[in-house]
């Protein structure tokens, strides 16, 4: 059972039960719909008149619509479905690389997005993502509800402060000049975190019925977002999950964002499936590859060079995966980024490195590819708005 934590507890109002109930039925119509009243009071067990009155309520807070279903002799059903004309969530995803804006409805289907390289200038990624930000504010000036960020490093979820190691950036306030420039609510956190809590509200559907599991995030780095008992766990100032600086080994191919060669990113990032494919093709016709997906493409293609190199790759992430089980023992463990396009090159790898790394008489705990395609943070950094739409519960 869960300790109540008395610094933060906030004792039932009168509207509680009406609070939660709201949150049941809005959830029924995002995972069932189109469904009808009466299907959600026979699931819940609602009385049919506190449906209605809740049904009326989210329609008029614009969150569902209505929609009629097919006569089987008599009156048409009335069908309840999201409400998604309209863009009502924006998407900041910072990466080492390339930098995405996107708006999305509140079924999470991406509507527009922008795109431009990342600039190692913090002031200068900065303002562009403000001019990019304003200008979807701008198209869809009465709708837009909160923008949410997604960075590739650490964040603190109480003051907004973050360190990218990857360009060395100390706390700068990304959030705060959103906020000033649009006037709109900003919440940020790390990518892993981010893709676990869409993998959560937005995967695949035997994902959402899991309540604690670990999801793996293979980029430029390697990183964990743990989710436990329905929710990302962020630990003390939101650094929990930073596993791939654990030690796994030595003289890894590249070293880790903080310069070591020993730690799990180290071995089992795309930098070092890159390295690899390099040591393997030095000296011959091959050509040094700065792009994975391209590296991805050519082993799913059956090239040799790129197969081995995402073979061994997946084989010290197998080792870190292994560790993450025996400590924490997750229903799932997930898997995304791009290397997930390549699943079936290297998954018995993957697989047979877990098995082998486990200690024996431990329960198997699947290991699953992501799939929400080749654009996880995105998707999360979205996620950290529409999430609070299904999920909160007011207690004033």
């Amino acid at each position: 059972m869960r300790r109540i934590d008395l610094k933060s507890a906030n004792v039932a109002r009168s509207n509680t039960i009406r609070d939660i109930n709201r949150q049941i039925v809005l959830n029924y119509v995002r995972e069932r719909g189109p469904i009808s009243r009466s299907e959600i009071a026979h699931e819940t067990a609602l009385q049919r008149s506190t449906v209605s009155l809740i049904v009326d309520e989210l329609k008029a807070n614009g969150l569902i619509e209505e929609g009629s279903g097919e006569s089987t002799g008599g009156r048409p059903p009335i069908l309840l479905s999201l409400r998604t004309s309209d863009a009502v969530a924006i998407g900041v995803d910072i990466g080492t690389a390339q930098t995405l804006t996107a708006t999305s409805d509140l079924a999470g289907r991406l509507l527009e997005h922008e795109e431009f390289p990342t600039d190692s200038a913090a002031e200068k990624t900065i303002q562009q993502v403000v001019g990019s930000v304003c200008r979807l504010v701008e198209k869809h000036r009465h709708t837009i509800e909160g923008i949410g960020v997604s960075v590739p490093g650490f964040v603190n979820p109480n003051t907004g402060e973050l360190y990218i190691p990857h360009f060395d950036w100390r706390n700068i306030r990304i959030a705060d000049a959103l906020r000033d420039a649009t006037g709109l609510p900003v919440t940020i956190d790390n990518d892993a975190n981010n893709a676990a809590l869409a993998e959560l509200w937005f995967g695949r559907p035997e994902i959402r019925e899991v309540r604690d599991f670990i999801m793996v995030l293979v980029e430029e780095g390697v990183g964990t977002g743990i989710v436990f008992d329905g929710q990302v766990y962020r630990g003390e100032a939101g650094a929990a999950g930073e596993f791939g600086h654990m030690i796994i080994g030595q003289g890894a191919p590249v070293p880790c964002a903080s310069g070591s060669r020993e730690c799990w990113e180290a071995f089992a990032s795309e930098r070092s499936a890159l390295a690899r494919y390099a040591k393997l093709t030095q000296g011959t016709n091959g050509t040094a590859l700065s792009n994975f997906v391209e590296l991805v493409n050519r082993a799913v293609n059956s090239d040799e060079a790129a197969s081995a190199a995402l073979k061994e790759t997946a084989r010290y992430l197998g080792v870190g995966i292994a560790n993450l089980i025996q400590g924490l023992a997750p229903e799932a463990v997930i898997v995304s980024g791009p290397i997930v396009g390549a699943w079936p090159v290297f998954f018995e790898d993957l697989k047979g490195a877990v098995e082998t790394s486990l200690c024996r008489g431990l329960p198997s705990t699947p290991i699953i590819a992501s799939t929400l395609g080749g654009q996880p943070t995105l998707m999360g950094a979205i996620s950290l708005i529409l999430a609070s739409k299904f999920a909160s519960v007011t207690f004033a």
